[in-house]
């Protein structure tokens, strides 16, 4: 009976109560959709490399050494030699270390050299291996491997040829013209920055460098692809290595080895505490998105709100017929409330199923265009937190009118 008079009540005003409902959906929308994306953002970001143990690269910022190791960003402050890579590579408690190499490009997309250990040691979110979508990893030097971006946005298919060009910018004077490669293999889309990245071994980049670099589109004589073979393409130096080691134990003893290595200045840094470091300094972001969504939440409980206190005159003559049926005055106080917990549930239920289609209709696009993979489900412990701070939002909101229809109510018993 108790909840038959409330909604009959609600249905006598659904023009009011439908655009207050309307207003706690966004309201919940964007809330629950800020907060779901924020953790699905930082979960992403924070598995954009595991299993590798320690990254190790010249001397410089922690965090720059990650940027253009990972994440390919920025430039090296030095390289490494190729010897002391071999040297640390070789410790005993070294289990496998994949070299980086960076500096080329292709129309915008950075290029990375480095070897076939690459793909079997290198991975991301749960310890997932690198897989193809199309082809193999390369075996030939001049062979290349595309990130899934790369071979969308480009179009690019296996057996198609292209030219590297020297540093980010491709200029005709700066192409490594004459020595093409060949696409082997399409990586399968990661939502890291291996997909957008082109990848050649070690011994490709040689071949287009050895003899110095090309001046305005000329080749080094003797440096074509058919004479590639008969160089010992050995790299001088790289930009960067990944190490996995044998236990994590001796972690923090092998990256400060490295970090006091006398050969030349090197810094090792674990990835995770990095990648964790580089999060903070976006935590500014989080805070706003959470003050716009607050702001969002406060105006459409202040909507409901006045929209219950608007109608407390309304229902003069509605107070009366109650209270002259025998109903007493917390018996209207609990009507009220019970009205705001309605709307607020409703939109609430409204919010929560327009996200939940909203997230399952651009889950590929956003994957596919930002790297970001959102899971469809919102029914989190954040979430049913949120949910319940909005309810009593609403009840409190609601307070002022029901106290106001408690009093006229006392007032009508009075007389």
């Amino acid at each position: 009976m108790f909840f038959r008079v409330a909604l009959k009540s609600l249905l006598n005003r659904k023009g009011s109560v439908v655009m207050t409902l309307l207003a706690i959906g966004v309201a919940i929308f964007v809330l629950l959709g800020i907060e779901h994306i924020r953790h699905q953002a930082r979960d992403s970001f924070a598995s954009t490399v595991s299993g590798v143990d320690l990254i190790v690269g010249a001397r410089t910022g922690s965090l720059n050494l990650l940027l253009y190791s990972v994440f390919r960003m920025g430039s090296p402050t030095d390289n490494i030699s190729w010897e002391t890579y071999r040297e640390i590579a070789a410790d005993k408690d070294v289990a496998w270390a994949v070299p980086i190499s960076l500096g080329d490009s292709h129309k915008g997309y950075r290029v990375l050299g480095t070897t076939q250990d690459y793909f079997e040691h290198f991975s991301y979110g749960n310890k997932r291996k690198l897989e193809f979508s199309d082809g193999n990893q390369f075996s030939e030097t001049y062979d290349v491997v595309l990130g899934a971006e790369v071979a969308r946005a480009l179009g690019y298919s296996l057996g198609q040829e292209l030219i590297l060009a020297h540093g980010v910018v491709s200029t005709a004077f700066n192409l490594h013209e004459g020595k093409p490669f060949t696409v082997v293999g399409i990586l399968a889309p990661t939502g890291t920055p291996v997909d957008q990245t082109v990848h050649v071994s070690l011994e490709g980049i040689e071949a287009i460098h050895v003899g110095g670099q090309p001046e305005f589109g000329s080749p080094p004589a003797g440096t074509s692809r058919a004479s590639a073979g008969q160089v010992e393409l050995v790299p001088e130096s790289i930009t960067a290595f990944m190490l996995g080691l044998n236990s994590r134990m001796v972690t923090f003893r092998v990256q400060r080895q490295i970090n006091e290595f006398s050969g030349e200045p090197l810094l090792a840094i674990l990835p995770g505490v990095a990648l964790t470091e580089l999060w903070q300094m976006v935590g500014m972001f989080e805070n706003v998105l959470r003050l716009i969504s607050l702001l969002v939440l406060v105006a459409a409980v202040l909507g409901l709100g006045a929209v219950l206190l608007a109608s407390v005159r309304e229902r003069e003559h509605e107070i009366r017929l109650l209270r002259v049926l025998g109903a007493p005055p917390y018996y209207l106080f609990f009507l009220m409330e019970l009205e705001a917990l309605l709307i607020c549930l409703a939109g609430m239920l409204l919010g929560v199923v327009a996200l939940y289609v909203c997230l399952a209709a651009i889950e590929d696009a956003l994957f596919a265009n930002f790297g970001l993979h959102l899971d469809p489900s919102v029914f989190t412990l954040e979430g049913a937190v949120i949910m319940l701070l909005v309810l009593a939002a609403a009840l409190l909101a609601a307070a002022i009118p029901s106290m106001r229809v408690y009093s006229r109510a006392k007032v009508y018993n009075d007389h």
